[in-house]
């Protein structure tokens, strides 16, 4: 991994060095054409929700960032995914907002509709940044009154990852095998997570894990929308969970959690990485976390089918830079290097990359510890066409807060699907048409 990445970052820095010299990294809207101006020191902050990995990523891209910027500093800081979006509002309204930062597809209409997104539409003028390489749909988040707010850098749709060792011991065809004969449905998702349970108590062994931290949910929309349904309406104007496979969903729920015991009960804290998970769902970054087992050996599947065949969810990140930046040029001139081709290589040792050239590259198939190649296409670009976005609203936070509340009557037993669903929709609805 770390040999990959140093040779990414080495494309990256020659790459950058001749655009140097030649000045086709020089924003045609750059601050000043003096060297007083060039030279004057100028510190950016940078804000994720990056893990480790991501960070010393970033930070090395920052160093070569510097070698031909020296003048410009990016201090990099993480704030947790759960508290980031409420973490930018408070800064907002305190003005104090970093430079540039992470914007996720739930973020974005927020943050558009409070006005606190650059316009970056310009970079579309500078033909060294290739805006055509991006698959045309990444960039649709961002748009608004034909403006351009955000650049993505991930676009990575829900995957499988599965434990090889438990599917062998329980002599179960591997998902993947199944998914190219159509046959990887719902029911044989369930079936094989009942086969792989197995043990009690501290060693007891769950088939499935649909949660990274109990309140990634909108996962378990890939079972609506794989049969023609959803949560939301397409206009995000109506919840629209309460109807059959809405209920189907959280009653496939119920019984994996209280009835076959093969999915972990809320608050367990069981992760795919202890090798006690025999299939977990996450987007596909979490591969930065899964190269690092070696007690086992794991894979990546498509989901499963539906009546409509499968349905990833899609989530989506970005950079944008914050309104308010007393450094917009040299904002700009550290967006484009993050976000140029050889960045986004650099990058795509994590995401799933939105240039063309780098998705169909072998840069991103043959990283160091990386799932099958041909499993990477099948579960990962084949599978992206038919991907769903995740839905944002400008009161995401209080839509997500009230499922995250009916899930919650679901794991204590104090309701059943079909009234959780009912209630839900009574109380979604009138925040979705505010």
């Amino acid at each position: 991994m770390k040999k990959a990445i140093v040779l990414a970052l080495s494309i990256l820095l020659a790459a950058f060095t001749f655009a140097g010299c030649s000045g086709s990294t020089q924003s045609p809207q750059s601050s000043g054409d003096s060297t007083a101006d060039k030279n004057k020191p100028v510190e950016l902050s940078f804000l994720t929700w990056g893990n480790q990995a991501h960070l010393d990523l970033y930070q090395k891209l920052i160093d070569t960032f510097t070698q031909t910027h020296p003048n410009i500093k990016v201090k990099l800081e993480s704030v947790p995914f759960p508290d980031y979006q409420q973490k930018v509002t408070v800064l907002a309204a305190g003005q104090e907002l970093p430079d540039i930062g992470w914007v996720s597809e739930r973020m974005v209409p927020q943050f558009m509709a409070n006005g606190i997104l650059e316009d970056v539409s310009d970079l579309k003028q500078d033909a060294s940044f290739k805006m055509d390489d991006f698959i045309p749909s990444t960039l649709e988040l961002f748009k608004k009154d034909e403006k351009l707010y955000g650049i993505p850098f991930s676009t990575p749709p829900t995957v499988m990852f599965y434990n090889k060792d438990l599917f062998d011991k329980a002599g179960l065809k591997s998902p993947n095998d199944l998914a190219k004969e159509g046959k990887w449905t719902w029911e044989e998702f369930e079936k094989s997570a009942k086969a792989i349970t197995s043990g009690t108590g501290a060693s007891k062994i769950y088939g499935a894990n649909f949660f990274r931290d109990w309140k990634t949910w909108i996962i378990l929309s890939s079972y609506s929308w794989s049969n023609g349904s959803g949560p939301f309406s397409k206009d995000m104007n109506q919840f629209t969970w309460n109807d059959q496979y809405g209920v189907e969903t959280l009653s496939m729920l119920q019984r994996m959690m209280f009835a076959d015991g093969s999915h972990p009960k809320a608050g367990e804290q069981v992760s795919f990485e202890t090798g006690k998970i025999g299939m977990f769902f996450d987007v596909y970054s979490y591969v930065s976390k899964a190269r690092a087992i070696k007690d086992f050996k794991w894979d990546i599947a498509p989901m499963p089918s539906g009546s409509q065949g499968s349905a990833p969810m899609l989530g989506q990140a970005g950079y944008s830079i914050f309104k308010g930046t007393k450094h917009l040029e040299e904002t700009k001139e550290f967006l484009k290097f993050i976000a140029s081709e050889e960045g986004v290589q650099a990058t795509s040792a994590y995401f799933v990359p939105p240039r063309t050239s780098v998705l169909n590259s072998d840069l991103f198939l043959n990283q160091p510890d990386n799932p099958d190649p041909a499993h990477i296409k099948q579960a990962v670009i084949e599978e992206m066409p038919k991907a769903h976005f995740q839905p944002g609203h400008v009161e995401w936070q209080k839509i997500d807060n009230t499922i995250l509340a009916g899930f919650d009557q679901l794991f204590g037993q104090t309701a059943q699907p079909a009234d959780i669903m009912k209630s839900l929709e009574e109380k979604i609805n009138p925040i979705l048409k505010k």
